[in-house]
């Protein structure tokens, strides 16, 4: 039966190795793990947030943007894991490619102004492996995150070492992959099955949520995503508060951060009015205002990720000790 309306035949595509893609980073981007020079006061306030979150054992969650891959910072968002100050990881569909590619081959990072023009952007080999793991974790019962970190770990990629999903998946940390189909080079290739992907992220979206039943006290911070971040953190925020309440608990009395170069408004505590662009970036109504509305406090940090997660680094450490 022929569908109803025409769809696209990927048979007709042709995928070339990564070998003949000019890469726009290498690993000359990673970041030594080295303290910042100073730290903003606001993060000062947040890493004390975070020391105070795991003394009580409360949640403390990263969710981020693919560029925070880009900048660089790999190694203190690991060495914050293996401190055992994160518990949970929150990835698009973009940051864990870059993972992948990096721990791959060392580079990552297309000129998509170049490669759209023929059709060649995306069109790559060896990342479209990565919908065959997603099939297979779909079929074992695995997660997406947990899944991709496996192969990077366990198949010896040769730079797995600054790889943040083989770090969590080593450490035992949940790190989930929020995918919007149809937003990844991956979904472009003849292999990618819709289905399969819809299982794993679903997957990973409902162990992101298991992780927020343990934020009251805690921190969750979300780095550079415009759009992820603040969607999949309200709708599994509005879960785990209705489940609590139907059991006479609550879910409040939380640290929110976001991180990221919007010049906000000093105020902090008010939505932005409707009529103004600032109301419609996410991050500052979903997470800094409405869910923290009455019972937690949130910051707001302006500056690149290569500047931002060294300096958190930086002040949780001095004061961990």
């Amino acid at each position: 039966m022929s569908p109803a309306y025409p769809e696209f035949d990927r048979g007709r595509l042709r995928l070339e190795p990564l070998g003949r893609r000019e890469h726009d980073l290498d690993l000359s981007v990673i970041m030594p793990l080295e303290p910042a020079g100073a730290v903003s006061p606001t993060l000062e306030q947040v890493a004390g947030r975070i020391l105070q979150a795991r003394e009580r054992g409360a949640a403390v969650i990263m969710m981020m943007g693919a560029h925070v891959i880009r900048s660089g910072v790999q190694r203190f968002i690991i060495d914050l894991m293996e401190r055992g100050l994160l518990t949970c990881l929150a990835f698009n569909g973009a940051g864990m490619i870059h993972d992948y590619e990096l721990a791959l081959i060392g580079a990552t990072t297309e000129s998509v102004a170049r490669y759209i023009q023929d059709g060649r952007f995306g069109m790559w080999q060896e990342t479209g492996r990565l919908n065959r793991i997603a099939s297979r974790a779909a079929a074992r019962g695995q997660g997406l995150g947990e899944a991709v970190g496996r192969v990077i770990l366990e198949e010896e990629f040769p730079h797995r070492d600054i790889s943040l999903l083989a770090a969590a998946y080593r450490l035992g940390i949940p790190a989930t992959v929020h995918v919007h189909l149809g937003c990844d080079i991956i979904h472009q290739h003849p292999d990618c099955r819709g289905a399969d992907w819809g299982e794993v992220t679903y997957r990973d979206f409902l162990r992101f949520t298991a992780a927020l039943e343990n934020l009251p006290g805690g921190v969750i911070m979300n780095l550079g995503s415009a759009v992820m971040g603040p969607e999949v953190f309200l709708k599994a925020l509005s879960m785990v508060r209705n489940a609590a309440r139907q059991e006479g608990r609550s879910i409040d009395d939380f640290t929110t951060l976001v991180c990221d170069l919007v010049e906000l408004p000093g105020d902090l505590s008010r939505e932005a009015p409707k009529h103004t662009p600032h109301y419609y970036f996410r991050p500052f109504k979903t997470m800094l205002v409405r869910t923290v509305s009455g019972s937690g406090e949130s910051f707001y940090e302006r500056a690149s990720h290569s500047q931002s997660v060294p300096q958190l680094w930086t002040a949780i450490t001095a004061s961990a000790g």
